[in-house]
């Protein structure tokens, strides 16, 4: 029924400067149409979903925890970043991570009163697989950089709020401490401002045309016709959750939208009449590129929340996530909402694996494991209750190990060719 969705098309490239000779008063005369499309639970997708849950808490302790001087930290230090973790307000931070112990280790120092406090560090395991990670992470620096520039690139200004680029950092892949881990290595293309409303912003400094090319219109050859090409009506990858049925209205609804103009999202859109379809297709295709930033294809919707105004959109702007179900699914697990871009997946693997993303389903896996040896008694209790594992080496990490600040120190932002680029 929905057959003609999926074609795709051997065909040449796209770029921005064609818009301008669209017309105008064909532009301003295709107002939003009345269609509401259904929401069906796509099971792979929720998979990827609930297959991370604390996955992003527990690699930011990781990262916080090994960049401490002694790479042990007690419980009340970790406690000041729970509201970056995303840890829920009724789990204590130390029950939090002593249900993972694969990962932590736990032991006892004396705070200033003399009592006895809960403390943390990796294990082994852990240790090395963060030490891999680090490695990862100085190899795709020079991709992470271009993802953050594009990303700035996508806002009016070229500026975003520190607090905004903070819920995004996980999913684009940046350290956990990019604030004084990267931008600083950056300077040439990022710089700190102080914003009217007083906050810290970060700006991008050098606008590149090599970057303001949108995803779609990268693989506009292989999936768009010639003719629609060249008049700029670009059409998004369609797909639907099996049993997804479309009435004849909406099939014909979507079908026109797609031979709507495509705005890049790198173009300024401020001639677009926002109660449009042609403005709705131009939103759509700023979330498909956001989405296309991050490593996964994936982000919550509540971090994009903030991106009205850097992104000049209209008021209920999300609401295209429903509208659109064959481009952006929307996965109701972990008690939040989670906005993922279907064409990135096939069932539930991504089309295309970063490095990173690696490195995190192998840290997705020792979370499991842990629970697991944890389940079958392998993680015994002592006198105060807290597991561990005899097998676990006690030791601390010496002051010859890494961390995440200290490894990317070696990197010199002027010379590329000290890193093996492998993203």
């Amino acid at each position: 029924m929905v057959a003609w969705l999926f074609s795709r098309l051997k065909l040449s490239g796209f770029l921005c400067k064609n818009q301008r000779g669209l017309n105008l008063n064909y532009l301003q005369g295709r107002y939003l149409v009345n269609i509401r499309l259904k929401w069906v639970k796509d099971k792979d997708l929720d998979t990827v979903v609930s297959a991370e849950k604390d996955l992003k808490a527990v690699c930011f302790l990781v990262s916080i925890i090994s960049s401490s001087p002694e790479h042990c930290l007690p419980v009340y230090h970790l406690r000041r970043h729970r509201r970056q973790l995303g840890i829920p307000n009724d789990v204590k931070m130390s029950t939090f991570i002593r249900r993972y112990p694969s990962i932590f280790h736990e032991s006892h120092i004396l705070d200033s009163a003399g009592t006895r406090v809960p403390s943390f560090c990796l294990t082994p395991e852990a240790r090395e697989l963060h030490a891999e990670q680090i490695i990862v992470l100085r190899q795709c620096w020079t991709d992470l950089r271009s993802r953050l520039c594009r990303l700035l690139m996508l806002t009016s200004g070229c500026t975003l709020p520190l607090q905004t680029i903070d819920q995004l950092r996980w999913d684009m892949g940046l350290p956990y401490d990019y604030q004084n881990s990267f931008i600083p290595y950056n300077h040439d293309m990022f710089s700190f401002i102080r914003l009217q409303d007083h906050r810290i912003g970060l700006k991008l400094l050098k606008w590149d045309n090599d970057l303001a090319v949108s995803e779609l219109q990268k693989n506009a050859a292989s999936q768009q016709m010639e003719e629609d090409i060249r008049n700029g009506y670009l059409a998004f990858p369609i797909g639907f959750t099996r049993g997804f049925g479309l009435n004849r209205k909406c099939m014909d609804w979507l079908k026109e939208w797609q031979t709507l103009p495509y705005t890049s999202p790198y173009c300024d859109a401020s001639h677009l009449d926002p109660r449009t379809d042609v403005s709705e297709k131009r939103i759509v295709g700023v979330f498909h590129e956001l989405l296309h930033l991050t490593l996964q294809k994936k982000t919550e919707r509540k971090n994009v929340s903030n991106l009205r105004k850097p992104f000049s959109l209209p008021q209920k702007f999300t609401k295209v996530f429903e509208r659109h179900p064959g481009i952006f699914y929307i996965s109701k697990k972990d008690d939040t909402q989670t906005v993922i871009l279907r064409e990135a997946y096939d069932g539930d693997k991504l089309v295309q694996k970063h490095p990173l993303v690696s490195i995190r389903e192998r840290f997705t896996s020792m979370l499991r494991k842990g629970q697991l040896d944890r389940s079958r008694g392998l993680y015994k209790k002592d006198p105060s209750g807290h597991f561990h594992n005899d097998e676990v080496n006690e030791t601390l990490y010496s002051s010859e190990e890494v961390s995440d600040h200290n490894m990317l120190l070696e990197y010199d932002s002027e010379s590329d060719g000290l890193i093996d680029n492998n993203c």
